[in-house]
């Protein structure tokens, strides 16, 4: 009898125990909140009630992490009574191109030019930097700035050209594509006259290159020509543009009068200005000259190619300078820290060989 007691106690005390960790087992836990999302709601408590733009803005900017931006930025618009800015567009625009979350980027950029907001200047350009910096955007960027020459707050300025002349002259990498592109910087150039924007020395620099770049060199130098009117004085850039362009022209005397030109101002060329103006003088055997500008060349720590020196020694050795040639060679050797001993060897075996025949 008393251990049938114990024995139904002890069944008692088991179901007892079974049946409470049966009942925390069926409890729902909660799941723990991430850092972010933490950090979101601690963010959007600072919100009062009533919050304006400038409230979100300051949001917006207190964030290193772009996605956390971006997620205050849409449950504020969700928001009654308030509506974004062009003030916290260009925000959380800058942040996220900044951050390279393109796509988030373009998506607000639609948002803005389907009129979201109200346009302003900074905001635009701002948009129209973002599509000149991504390759595929280039025809967007366009799209743009016809809306910023169609609108009274936006209206393009020198940055907006600054950006435009510049996403086209990265495309002038071949002569039939120049002329292709050539036409939207003739464009450009009138309608930014037209609306009373003076250019600066860079943007006319651009300017002059895309028209040397297309051998259109009687306009590039009407273009350097104008640049006192603007009061910019034109710089090594400018002069480089020209007497490269006319050198591939085949005007080499005129070319060669801008180079000097620049020498007297003390502006030093570019080191393709300085391929350029060697190799023309020395295909019209003005080799005096030719080698007057290689040594400048050299004088200014900017190292010739081996066709270069190709074009000039060979030359010489063509003429019956063949002494001549071989003295400069070992001139250039000297004054030249970009020659190694396998360019010299090079040359000197292909001066063998020249002198040869």
């Amino acid at each position: 009898m008393g251990i049938n007691i114990i024995i139904a106690k002890r069944l008692f005390n088991l179901r007892s125990v079974y049946s409470t960790s049966l009942f925390y087992s069926t409890i729902p836990t909660t799941p723990s909140k991430t850092p972010l999302e933490k950090q979101f709601e601690t963010w959007i408590n600072h919100l009062k009630p009533g919050f304006t733009p400038t409230d979100v803005n300051h949001a917006l900017t207190s964030q290193s992490d772009p996605d956390l931006a971006l997620d205050i930025f849409r449950w504020t618009s969700q928001q009654r009574s308030y509506k974004h800015t062009s003030f916290t567009y260009h925000t959380i625009i800058t942040h996220l191109a900044t951050s390279r979350h393109y796509q988030q980027a373009e998506t607000l950029i639609e948002e803005v030019l389907a009129g979201a907001c109200e346009p302003t200047l900074p905001l635009f350009n701002t948009i129209l930097r973002f599509c000149c910096s991504r390759k595929f955007l280039f025809n967007r960027a366009f799209d743009v700035y016809n809306i910023m020459l169609n609108s009274q707050d936006a209206k393009p300025n020198l940055e907006t050209y600054t950006l435009l002349f510049n996403s086209l002259l990265r495309r002038f990498n071949k002569l039939n594509v120049c002329y292709v592109y050539l036409r939207s910087v003739r464009s450009l150039t009138k309608q930014m006259k037209a609306i009373g924007v003076i250019p600066d020395t860079f943007v006319l620099n651009m300017i002059i290159k895309a028209y040397a770049k297309c051998l259109e060199v009687d306009e590039a130098i009407r273009v350097f020509r104008e640049m006192g009117l603007y009061n910019c004085e034109a710089n090594a850039y400018s002069y480089s543009y020209i007497a490269k362009g006319l050198c591939e022209k085949g005007r080499v005397e005129q070319g060669f009068g801008f180079y000097k030109e620049m020498r007297v101002k003390c502006l030093v060329p570019s080191t393709s200005t300085y391929v350029i103006v060697v190799c023309s003088l020395a295909l019209e055997r003005r080799f005096e000259d030719a080698i007057e500008v290689l040594f400048d060349m050299l004088g200014n720590s900017r190292s010739p190619d081996c066709l270069t020196y190709k074009t000039v020694l060979e030359g010489l050795c063509r003429e019956g300078r063949v002494d001549e040639a071989f003295e400069l060679l070992d001139e250039c050797k000297k004054r030249d820290a970009g020659m190694n001993e396998r360019m010299y060897k090079t040359l000197f075996n292909d001066l063998q060989f020249v002198c040869r025949d």
